[in-house]
């Protein structure tokens, strides 16, 4: 690993045992990582983890998401949708095995 970052020009710092606070960026993802998903499955296995983790990640986390840091966008955002009219109809589509939806606008 620490040959990959240096090829990236990325600099490895360790940060000390026990000290969360130097390195905020994942101790918030872990935290919304447990608020969101981990607090509400049962993990069978570790097979089991990976992929909640990979639907979590790349089906909701990235996609639907928002995040406050973008101003309420996501890190891979889809196209605006139009403002709702009647002829719109408002579809929930399940996420992470339906614990968290994605919605979309549909003609009716």
């Amino acid at each position: 690993m620490k040959a990959f970052l240096s090829s990236c020009g990325i600099r490895d710092v360790r940060t000390a045992y026990r000290s969360p606070w130097q390195n905020p960026y994942i101790e918030r993802f872990i935290g919304t990582l447990r608020a969101e998903l981990l607090n509400y499955v049962i993990i069978l296995n570790e097979k089991h983890l990976r992929s909640l983790l990979t639907e979590f990640i790349e089906d909701y986390y990235h996609i639907a998401r928002p995040h406050q840091e973008l101003n309420g966008e996501t890190p891979f955002p889809q196209k605006k949708c139009e403002l709702p009219s009647k002829l719109n109809k408002l579809i929930g589509i399940p996420a992470v095995g339906g614990l968290h939806h994605k919605y979309i606008r549909i003609a009716a």
